[in-house]
């Protein structure tokens, strides 16, 4: 039988590990920094130890490995954060959080253990880090410290569409065997793409909650409390978005796959009328026939990156409309991020929180299928500890 007991670090609320216990993956030990995520993880893993705490405080990241040590840890999986990375900031390799790739790699080299899955935005392979004074590619840096050990997968960009997962999101993953095992360890053979209109096409419509009270919302649309009671009759996690008026009205006369920048009246603009700056994916309808552009922490707010429902044209008083004129419900964003749809988030979490970390994690399905590809090769080579 394949013995695999993790040890998550960097651990969210767990959305990664998801699918682990159905594979037979024993998650026993996690880090999570913020408090409000670290109860997140425990009560969707109640049989993993959560060490709450920042792992670059030494007494914490020694506790970690201690407790990792007591528990045979032969897995280990993270995803250093590395919004130093971003594009839309300045890269500076002194950012320090991108420094804490280090304190992953400390983990690794004491602890040892069998397996390592890395995951990191694709940007990594590019961003430098400051190393003993000196400007070093991260993808290198790994490699220094952890190469004589350990053997590395050949490719390392992975798409989550390819992988099943109705999403265009693209993850940088290593994949790591220790050298003394005969494992090679690479991604799954790619799959085909599920589109929006697969994954979401046949839930109810629904039409989004104004910020400006329940009776301006029923006075714009009359149907709105029917479409509500239809969506929770899926799902209480199937419910409008809420969203101001003026957002709403720019939508509804933005057609499926388009921006509302480029509406020639309803477009988004400050009170003076001036147009407002916005990237040509602000304020984006998603499309139907394609995967989800990459779902970002942002993901219910419709001034965001193309996290707005695809919708569906209709004709009202002569005009033509599209349905939908919101982001995409909690419910949809679980199923277009691969979640499984019995999720159990808690019920103190509210939406602000829920469509952060599942906004900020990697799509378990993802994970999922390339863990299934070490399983099978652990299950060729006979067992999982040397």
């Amino acid at each position: 039988m394949v013995g695999i007991k993790g040890l998550s670090l960097f651990a969210n609320v767990g959305v990664a590990e998801a699918y682990f216990q159905e594979l037979g993956i024993e998650m026993l030990l996690a880090n999570e920094l913020l408090p409000e995520r670290a109860r997140f993880y425990q009560e969707l893993y109640p049989h993993a130890e959560m060490i709450c705490g920042d792992i670059t405080n030494d007494e914490i990241r020694n506790s970690i490995v201690r407790k990792a040590i007591d528990l045979g840890i032969n897995f280990l999986i993270a995803t250093p954060p590395c919004q130093g990375m971003s594009e839309a900031g300045n890269r500076d390799p002194d950012d320090e959080r991108n420094q804490l790739i280090y304190y992953a790699i400390d983990v690794i080299k004491r602890l040892k253990p069998d397996y390592v899955l890395l995951e990191n935005v694709p940007r990594l392979l590019i961003c430098h880090i400051r190393v003993d004074g000196e400007l070093m590619l991260i993808p290198d840096y790994i490699k220094r410290e952890l190469g004589n050990e350990y053997r590395f997968n050949a490719e390392t960009l992975l798409a989550a569409k390819d992988c099943g997962v109705p999403q265009l999101r693209e993850r940088n993953i290593f994949l790591l065997v220790k050298k003394e095992k005969n494992i090679v360890w690479e991604f799954p053979p790619k799959e085909k793409e599920i589109t929006l209109k697969d994954a979401i096409g046949s839930l109810p419509s629904l039409d989004p909650l104004l910020r400006e009270g329940l009776e301006l919302t029923i006075e714009k649309f009359p149907q709105y409390v029917e479409k509500e009671k239809a969506g929770r009759a899926v799902s209480k996690w199937h419910r409008p978005p809420k969203h101001s008026w003026k957002q709403v009205e720019w939508m509804m006369r933005t057609p499926t796959g388009k921006s509302a920048i480029y509406n020639k009246r309803y477009f988004p603009q400050k009170p003076c009328g001036e147009p407002v700056v916005a990237h040509h994916n602000n304020y984006r309808r998603m499309k139907w026939d394609m995967p989800s552009r990459t779902i970002t922490q942002n993901n219910g707010v419709i001034s965001s990156l193309c996290c707005v429902h695809p919708g569906r044209e209709y004709i009202e008083n002569g005009e033509t409309l599209y349905s939908d004129a919101r982001a995409l419900s909690i419910y949809e964003v679980m199923i277009v991020s691969s979640l499984p749809t019995d999720w159990q988030i808690p019920e103190w979490a509210n939406d602000t929180l829920i469509r952060k970390v599942i906004g900020e994690g990697i799509p378990p399905l993802m994970v999922k299928k390339v863990m299934q590809e070490l399983l099978k090769q652990i299950q060729r080579g006979g067992k999982a500890n040397g």
